[in-house]
């Protein structure tokens, strides 16, 4: 499994696009992975023959085998049993497969010579399916993909006792729902028959309390919404955080932007109110080094970029790609650069590298006609900034109560690093700025 982001920990299989035993060469697209981040296709590094070891569907660690590639599928013979595994019984269990594994592992482009002076037989034109799984060995860890470990711990099955049908012997969700439900596929071996199926009493409890809220549908998360999920638990587990409130008057903002669709040309991106946001904010950010910064491990880490985040609802997710520079780019080149990246997001194209180095967030729920809320704060930045709607309504002028448009920000910040009276400046000069709006110019 190859490091495709920083802050990959594991990746899923979605799809093989080359079939096992196939010919490939060097950069050929073989497997869509799903990071943390975005789906991505990875491609071969090397020529030779592929031989499958994880199936579509698979969640595994960095590093973990997934495929091999090489002449013959290899001095094993490209069967991914035998180059997952051990050659002899005797031997101490070990992670790292000894059949040389080629691409698949960001970092690791070279294969590795075999330990083994013994001669090795060769490859059969097509390889059998695998065989099932023999009784895991006394420290021996059980191959099973995490759904087939989730149903069989909700069901009491034990994993120990049943077969895998899954490529090396892995069990998979087909193999524990038969042993819970007869006849609807593999069947665990028959010596254990008191170990299969979860007893009555245990099994009567969900029907129950399906009964009392409808019928249940459980829905997976996918790697996106893994990371999301834990990262925000962390972010209110971790950060003392305080928030901020401002009114900004956007009369100025509200003429600048209709001169700017007048001087537009046929087909012109012409910047939204969102992307002077984003350029206010990455000036104010270069004059404010602590907002653009990070606490980690008892120190603080001061970034010589200024990168707004502007955060995207991508398909079931929140999504947040970057505008790199933020503070040297003109605002034409944010407003299209912008909607390039959020373009992305919706197709489903963003790369993890479009996706990473944030020093700040932006997160606008105005469109929606909120007026005002609370983003939780994107470790490690210092801070982030939510954007109401804004709104026209009437204001107090030089004494007079006249029309105007304003727009509701709340800064969340983290008081490890960024303390009330420098937050509330930075705040301060943000809203200068949009309320002159030509200084985004400069």
């Amino acid at each position: 499994m190859p490091r495709l982001s920083d802050s990959m920990e594991e990746g899923t299989i979605l799809r093989w696009l080359r079939a096992d035993g196939d010919d490939v060469r060097r950069g050929d697209e073989l497997v869509e992975i799903e990071t943390d981040k975005a789906t991505m296709t990875y491609e071969a590094d090397q020529d030779g023959v592929l031989r499958i070891v994880a199936a579509e569907g698979a969640t595994l660690a960095i590093g973990e085998v997934i495929a091999s590639i090489g002449e013959g599928g290899g001095p094993n013979g490209g069967d991914p049993a035998t180059a997952a595994a051990p050659a002899e019984a005797p031997a101490p269990v070990v992670e790292e497969p000894e059949a040389p594994v080629a691409g698949l592992a960001g970092e690791h482009g070279a294969a590795t010579a075999t330990t083994q002076d013994a001669p090795i037989p060769p490859m059969p034109a097509a390889p059998p399916p695998p065989p099932p799984a023999a009784a895991p060995q006394p420290g021996e860890r059980l191959k099973a993909s995490p759904v087939a470990r989730r149903i069989a711990r909700e069901q009491g099955v034990d994993l120990a006792a049943l077969s895998g049908s899954g490529p090396g012997g892995r069990i998979v969700k087909a193999d524990v729902q038969a042993a819970v439900t007869p006849g609807a596929g593999p069947a665990p071996p028959s010596s254990e028959p008191t170990a299969a199926p979860a007893p009555p009493p245990p099994a009567a409890a969900p029907a129950d309390v399906a009964t009392a809220k409808g019928e249940v549908r459980v829905q997976e998360l996918t790697r996106t919404q893994q990371v999301i999920a834990r990262r925000m638990a962390e972010a209110k587990a971790t950060v003392p955080e305080f928030t901020l409130e401002a009114e900004i008057d956007m009369d100025a903002a509200v003429r600048a932007r209709e001169e700017l669709k007048e001087m537009a040309g046929e087909g012109a991106v012409v910047p939204s109110y969102n992307d002077m946001i984003v350029k206010a904010s990455a000036l104010a950010l270069r004059e404010f080094p602590r907002a653009n910064a990070a606490y980690r491990d008892g120190h603080f880490e001061l970034f010589s970029r200024v990168n707004v985040g502007v955060a995207v609802a991508g398909e079931g997710s929140l999504v947040v790609p970057v505008v790199f520079d933020a503070d040297a780019k003109p605002l034409g080149a944010i407003a299209r650069e912008a909607r390039a990246l959020a373009a992305r997001v919706r197709e489903g194209s963003i790369t993890p590298p479009e996706l990473s180095g944030g020093t700040f967030t932006v997160s606008n729920l105005g469109m929606y006609g909120i007026s005002n809320f609370t983003a939780v704060i994107n470790p490690p930045q210092a801070a982030i900034l939510a954007v109401g709607a804004l709104v026209e309504r009437p204001v107090v002028r030089d004494g007079s109560v006249v029309p105007g448009h304003v727009m509701p920000v709340t800064l969340a910040c983290d008081h490890r690093i960024l303390y009330g009276a420098e937050a509330a400046e930075f705040l301060a000069r943000l809203r200068a700025l949009l309320e002159h709006p030509a200084a985004l110019a400069l």
